[in-house]
């Protein structure tokens, strides 16, 4: 399988992390606020819902109005990421 650049780093991330975590929370980390900054998000939530379609990030914690959906990576992630 072919990830893109925000997409492994995306996954990667989040496989890090000892437990759900807001993806989004990376959004900055992997593409600080720039002149571009917008076009960039885009592509990062595209990113971010590639993952989630392709079952390498599962939802384990729903948005709630207070904070973005926790998620945490799945088993196939581990394979993806070698």
């Amino acid at each position: 399988m072919t990830l893109n650049s925000d997409e492994r780093e995306i996954l990667r991330r989040v496989a890090a992390s000892p437990e759900p975590v807001a993806a989004t929370d990376f959004f900055y980390e992997i593409h600080p606020p720039e002149k571009e900054w917008s076009r960039r998000q885009v592509g990062l939530y595209e990113a971010l819902v590639r993952l989630k379609k392709l079952n390498l990030l599962r939802i384990v914690h729903p948005a709630n109005g207070e904070r973005p959906d926790l998620v945490e990576a799945t088993p196939e992630a581990a394979v993806v990421l070698g």
